[in-house]
């Protein structure tokens, strides 16, 4: 391993290896660069993804850096790496902000100085080197390694010193900068990166009632993203609300009320807590039936209905405009009746049997609106349009629906 007092970017020479070997390897470098690729995403398949994913020019660059470097160390004992250096200490970050422990990335390391030491002995019967040469670039090659490995730490290491504050205030910016709509791509990734925290495909918004207990942020898995320090907490839950995270959800809430919101791309985050925060008043109003967690999912056509209630008001004084001259009472029970047999699509007798009046009454009801409404029934659009308002001024009058 590299001395803690040695100038940064400069390793041990590698002796006893002449420099002429350089030679001999270089040619090698990138056969044995894409052996090592396959060999080490096949032990661990999560370089494969890694490798396929937004940081993979990065990640290839440090790869060839780590090999390459070895072989400049050979021709030139003194040569600088300090690119190689930051390169390896990223890969170091990368590992601690995905959550595995270093020997992961140690196993890559010495899985692929074993691919070189391989290949360097089929050089060797080539160019028929001796023994002794390869056993000496074997113990230069593993030291090389050591090297790679005591790098790789100072990024994890790095990663894992930060204080749960700093970390904590990180994540509170990053969960500011995925809400504003849209988020700058840019900040993103380096406030993840600062935050030790991997942007997922999809997240879900958790709108919470205050006041929020100061235990809550204890509960939540390591990856949920908070700020309940504010008029409206929130949470992000990474991903899809498993049962698992749901069971995790209730018992960090302990007693505090919350609605789960819809799982969308981040760049959506805003609209999932939009409507969690809609859902949330609509319980308040009565709309929607309170309970400890509350899915948005489960009343996507309240809200829907309800998401502009102006405007909702002009569709049914539009749309049941030709009622406007009956007594109120009459005008109310012409109305109940309509909205449930558009409704239910259900025979009279069955309306009667909703409304709690006869058959006959409700045919007597319907033919009134037949001859008052017209072609609002008939058209299609128009009887979309009556149904639509007629639900949502049912929801607004303390009705429950979905």
């Amino acid at each position: 391993m590299p001395s803690t007092t040695q100038p940064s970017g400069i390793g041990e020479p590698l002796d006893p290896l002449p420099k002429e070997f350089a030679a001999v390897m270089r040619p090698e470098l990138p056969g044995l660069m894409e052996e090592i690729r396959v060999e080490v995403t096949r032990a661990y398949p999560v370089y494969g993804r890694l490798l396929d994913g937004p940081n993979a020019d990065a990640i290839r660059q440090g790869i060839e850096q780590a090999v390459s470097a070895f072989v400049d160390r050979v021709a030139d004992p003194g040569r600088n790496s300090v690119l190689r250096d930051e390169l390896l200490r990223k890969f170091g970050r990368v590992e601690a902000y995905e959550g595995r422990e270093l020997d992961v990335l140690q196993g890559a390391y010495r899985l692929g100085a074993r691919v070189a030491l391989r290949r360097a002995k089929a050089v060797g019967r080539q160019y028929r080197l001796s023994p002794a040469l390869i056993l000496a670039f074997a113990d230069a090659l593993f030291s090389y390694v050591e090297e790679l490995e005591a790098i790789s730490r100072e990024g994890y290491v790095e990663v894992q010193s930060r204080s749960s504050s700093e970390v904590s205030a990180q994540r509170r910016r990053l969960l500011h900068l995925i809400l504003a709509a849209p988020p700058l791509p840019g900040a993103l990734a380096g406030l993840c990166e600062a935050a030790a925290w991997r942007l997922p495909a999809d997240v879900t918004m958790v709108a919470l009632r205050p006041p929020v207990p100061g235990h809550l942020e204890a509960g939540l898995a390591g990856d949920v993203l908070a700020d309940l320090d504010v008029p409206q907490p929130h949470l992000l839950i990474p991903g899809e609300p498993t049962p698992e995270r749901l069971a995790m959800l209730h018992a960090a809430l302990d007693g505090t009320r919350a609605v789960v919101g819809l799982t969308v791309p981040p760049t959506q985050a805003a609209d999932s807590i939009r409507w969690a925060r809609r859902t949330l008043q609509l319980i308040d109003e009565g709309v929607v039936a309170d309970a400890p967690v509350v899915r948005c999912e489960d009343h996507l056509v309240t809200l829907w209905l309800l998401s502009d209630p102006p405007l909702v008001s002009q569709l049914a004084a539009r749309e049941l405009a030709p009622l406007d001259a009956l007594p109120p009472s009459r005008r109310d029970r012409l109305v109940e009746t309509l909205r449930v047999h558009i409704s239910t699509r259900a025979p009279a007798e069955q309306v009667g049997e909703t409304l709690g009046v006869h058959a006959q009454t409700v045919r007597y009801r319907l033919r009134n609106l037949e001859t008052r409404l017209g072609d609002r029934l008939a058209d299609p659009d128009r009887r979309f349009a009556l149904e639509a308002a007629l639900r949502a001024l049912h929801l607004q009058s303390g009705g429950r629906g979905k």
